[in-house]
């Protein structure tokens, strides 16, 4: 923890950005902040909300998207696209002979799998790459066809209008409160669209890009540490702490986010979830996890060098 300079504030709201701020300058948002809003309209969703925005139960659709399989995927024209894969967040494949590569696959269709293990048509109607340092970060706008045959977005806000997704490999677990929940599953058949404002999305906006790599080093156990940490998974079981609105400050050893606040430490975090956590969390009861062994001397940021991916503190 350092002495507080300033408040920084930067609102992660999905449909509107608002910040407040206490400091002598004003401080423009920015989804590299170190300061961010854990809580979104997507609520504790690993990956927001589910395809129509009602119950996950629903008949039609029998749950939410948790995953999009490479093979089966066709172009605008209905050709087959062969060698379908992810260079970052960057579709690439053939079609034919000719290789097919970034907004080239607009109109492409892929085939989804619900999490009642059933399938539908899953389109990609938009695609733009983004600027500067998140160049790498490619925003798709996609559409599942419901079974009266009308195309609806995958990705929806509270009141059911479409937000952009991002293209991430692999797939997630996405029980709660049960062993293996919350889990990346690094499956090479499939792939994830992840719905902006929720905790896959958001931590690769945070800078923990799970293909990309600081100084040798991947960040792909920071990636899935964030999902775990903007969650408030303490238990590392898929289960969720944490309440809309709530404000955490988030840093790690590898220098993507630096320690900016005097606030109190809440926990440490890895893959599997906190490593140990305080009396500070943005829980609003208090957390027991079964068979939890805490490591000592919690907040150390010595922990950085025997496991420990990310460090966060409440206010």
């Amino acid at each position: 923890m350092r002495t507080l300079q300033r408040v920084v504030a930067a609102c992660f709201a999905v449909v509107a950005v608002g910040c407040g701020t206490e400091s002598s300058e004003p401080e423009a948002p920015s989804l590299r902040t170190q300061v961010a809003e854990v809580a979104s309209p997507n609520g504790r969703n690993l990956n927001g909300r589910n395809l129509n925005g009602r119950n996950l139960n629903n008949s039609e659709l029998g749950g939410m998207l948790v995953s999009v399989a490479y093979a089966g995927a066709t172009s605008a024209s209905g050709k087959t696209l062969t060698n379908v894969r992810l260079q970052g967040s960057a579709f690439v494949g053939l079609d034919g002979p000719n290789p097919v590569t970034g907004t080239s696959f607009t109109g492409a269709r892929f085939i989804g799998t619900l999490g009642d293990g059933s399938t539908l048509p899953v389109r990609v109607d938009g695609i733009t790459q983004g600027s500067g340092g998140d160049s790498d970060l490619w925003s798709y706008q996609v559409t599942y066809q419901g079974s009266d045959g009308s195309w609806r977005p995958v990705c929806q806000d509270a009141n059911g209008g479409a937000l952009p997704a991002i293209a991430v490999a692999g797939r997630w677990n996405y029980l709660q409160g049960v062993a293996g929940g919350g889990e990346k599953i690094e499956d090479a058949t499939a792939f994830t669209f992840a719905c902006e404002g929720a905790a896959i999305a958001k931590c690769m906006h945070f800078g923990y890009k799970p293909w990309a790599t600081v100084n040798g080093q991947s960040l792909a156990g920071h990636h899935q540490a964030c999902t775990r940490m903007v969650r408030a998974d303490f238990c590392g079981d898929g289960a969720s702490h944490t309440t809309d609105g709530q404000w955490v400050n988030l840093y790690d050893g590898v220098g993507i986010q630096t320690d900016t606040e005097s606030w109190s430490v809440e926990a440490e975090w890895n893959e599997a979830g906190a490593r140990c956590f305080t009396s500070q969390t943005r829980a609003q009861a208090p957390v027991t996890c079964s068979g939890f062994n805490p490591i000592p001397d919690c907040g150390s940021t010595s922990h950085f060098q025997s496991g420990t991916r990310l460090i966060s503190e409440a206010p």
